[in-house]
Order: C-alpha cells, then structure tokens, then sequence
C-alpha cells in the first residue's frame, strides 16, 4: 500500500518496488463512504467485529476511502481526550485497531480531528477546558479560532495523534500508508462573516503545523463548500442567504498552501428547506457540483473530493428511491471529470452502518446491501473509477472485469 499525494488537480499513488528501488504513479479517483463511528465502535473488543464487517463490506464494493472521526472530547468512558491533553489509552487501542483494520482490507481513512459541532466534544469542550482552567475565552464559538490557550490545546491533540506508534503495527500514524490524510475540523463555521480573517490565519497555522509533523500525508480542512458574501459572482450558488454569513469562503481557505485537497459536503434536503420540490433541489446539487470542480480545476489547481453527499432514503419520486436520483447525479459528475482527468477527484456517502448499529443512524443513514438500487449504482461507480485510474482495491492489478460483475450483480 503506498501513500497518496497530489500532481496538480490529481490524486496519485506512489508505489516503491524495494527489490528495484524503482517507484511507480498511479492516478487515483476515489468512491468512499463515511463511518464516523469506527473508533468507538472499537473501544470495546466485544463490538470490533462490525468495524471488521463495515471495512470489508466497503472494500468489497470497491470503496477505497472512509472519512471517520479521529476525536471524542469529553470526560465519558469512551472519550479519547478527557482533558487537554489526557487520553484514554483504551480509546486510543481502539483507533489503532482501525487503522490496522483498514490497512487489512486496503482502504484508505481520512481521519478528523475535531469537531465543530456539539458532537463528541467538539470546539464547545476545548473552550469549556480553557474557563475551567481560568482563562478568559469569550461567549462566542469563533474564540476556538483566535483564543491561544485553546489553540494550544488543539495543537497538543494534534501531535498526540499525528505522532502516535500504533500498539498493534508498531508503525506511527505519520508513518502510515492507510491514512489518506487528516481533516483540520468538520464543518468549520464562524458566527458572523467578520471572523472570515481569523478562520482564514487558524487554517493557515493549523496546516503548517500538521505538515511540520507530518510530510507523508496530505491535509484537507473539512470544508462544506459555501461561498462568502464577497464572492458576488458564487454566493448566488449557496443553498441560502444564510450561507454568505458563516465566515468562511470555498476558494479563499482551499487556497492556503499546505491544504493539498479541498471538500466539500452536498445536503439539499437539509440545506433547501420549504415547499421546494426535487426538481429544484436537483437543479441545486448540480449547479454546486460543476461550481466546485470547475473552480477547483480553473482557480485552486487542486483536486476536490466531496466528503459528505447525504440523501434521505424515505423519499420516492416515480417508484425510484431520491437518494439514488440524487447520488447519481454526483456520481456521473465525478465520473465525467475523471475521464478528462479533470479536479472532481471523488464523492464520500454519508454515511453506511452494519447490522446492530441503529443508534448510530440519521435521517442519511443506511445498510448498503439491504438497498439493492443503492448498492448496485455504487458498485457501478467504483468500477467505473477503477477503470479509470488502473488503481483498484490492492493498488496491484486485479481483473477488473471479474471484480466488477462479481460485485454489481
């Protein structure tokens, strides 16, 4: 398994051949899903066994990336950092059987490393440690992006991570290949669009603090996509007005040095509230995925990868599931930009469960090979990216065609 890095607006594979010492690129276009709840699942040894099942499951559908979270917050039993700084090891063996897991069955993680919502922690916990221990952090959530004993807080969870050695491999997480890269925060939002420059200096700080751990791995934000109120030409493909006043802007933080991918999230039926029919939202969703590839090739000259692409499965339109309606409008986008070796580089489901996992679910959530439609069109575009990039679930050479029937059918 060999690291990925970037050529431009191109996810490629380098491999090492250590009896030549000869190296070999492979482009890579990803179709992946998100779990989110690997690392608590794998807390207790009792329950690995469906983080064993939803990584082999994935792979056998020829996914190649899961999106997880690499943070809990919080002094409860199965949270990673109880304190700043203090970790639960147990939680921690848990997050290196994940790691070793994925590795096992060639997928590849992106591991994110905090929250911005209230979720597991998130930025609320590290400001609420920083009044504990008196330091005077304003009302605002946006103190998480300025305050500096909240950000060194952070910066210590980050090198606890980055640096760890796995207690199964032996190898450190900077040293491991089934890491794809590490997410800065998910779904970063500020309060008011005046906070958009101190977002835009934590990204930077944050980034180049990563890479001065870490030079092996790539970095992204975590980014959902919308674009500020100064974007006149974009902010009219925001899902909402409410979008311009986030303190945050696509092209202005992907553009930052050491962010080597930019994300972006894709929610309609959560963004576009009303009496708006599923012509409207799919108007919506295309217009925001040519946007981003097309800025992401033109402008940014780096590769996009929508993270998060969730859609209910509850609504029927014409006897066809809308998540699959939806879904594939992502899908043949992504596929037409990897022909033409284009910036749209790959889309990540939110989110896939196992069996026995319903507290993890939402309204997005689903058991990929109980839904047949579903599980046969993503088995499709996994295959279709496959032939593609000559990269399959091995990085070796497999019969693709085999590969392919054998899964879609």
């Amino acid at each position: 398994m060999g690291f990925v890095g970037v050529n431009e607006t191109r996810f490629f594979i380098k491999n090492e051949n250590p009896k030549t010492q000869s190296l070999s690129f492979k482009d890579l276009y990803i179709n992946g899903w998100n779990s989110y709840w690997l690392m608590e699942e794998s807390v207790w040894v009792s329950s690995r066994f469906r983080v064993s099942k939803m990584l082999k499951r994935g792979a056998e559908m020829g996914l190649s990336v899961c999106r997880t979270w690499a943070f809990s917050d919080g002094g409860g039993p199965n949270d990673l950092q109880l304190l700043p700084g203090v970790f639960n090891e147990r939680v921690f063996k848990g997050l290196d059987f994940v790691i070793v897991e994925a590795r096992k069955h060639n997928i590849r993680l992106i591991l994110s490393l905090v929250n911005n919502l209230k979720a597991y922690g998130g930025t609320a916990q590290y400001m609420r440690w920083a009044r504990e221990a008196g330091t005077n952090v304003s009302s605002s959530r946006d103190a998480f992006f300025t305050n500096p004993t909240v950000k060194a807080y952070y910066k210590s969870f980050v090198k606890a991570i980055v640096t760890r050695k796995n207690s199964l491999s032996g190898v450190k997480y900077s040293e491991e290949p089934a890491i794809f890269a590490w997410e800065l925060i998910n779904e970063p939002r500020c309060e008011s669009s005046s906070s958009a420059a101190a977002l835009q200096v934590w990204i930077a700080e944050m980034a180049g603090f990563v890479k001065s751990l870490d030079q092996k791995h790539l970095v992204t934000i975590g980014l959902e996509g919308f674009y500020g109120a100064e974007k006149t030409e974009n902010v009219g493909l925001n899902p909402g007005k409410w979008a311009e006043s986030l303190g945050v802007d696509f092209i202005e933080n992907s553009a930052i040095e050491n962010i080597d991918f930019t994300s972006v999230h894709a929610y309609p039926h959560s963004w576009i509230k009303g009496g708006i029919n599923s012509d409207a939202r799919l108007d919506f969703l295309s217009h925001w995925v040519d946007s981003h590839i097309s800025e992401a090739e033109k402008i940014l000259k780096k590769p996009v990868l929508f993270t998060e692409v969730g859609f209910p499965s509850s609504i029927q339109k014409n006897g066809l599931y809308d998540r699959n309606i939806f879904l594939k409008i992502v899908y043949e986008k992504i596929y037409e930009s990897a022909k033409k070796k284009k910036a749209g580089a790959g889309a990540l489901v939110w989110q896939l469960l196992v069996e026995g996992m319903e507290r993890y679910g939402d309204q997005f959530s689903f058991i990929a090979w109980k839904h047949p439609s579903t599980y046969k069109l993503m088995v499709e575009q996994s295959c279709r990216l496959l032939n593609i990039s000559s990269q399959g679930l091995t990085d070796k050479k497999l019969n693709q065609k085999n590969h392919c029937s054998a899964n879609a059918s």
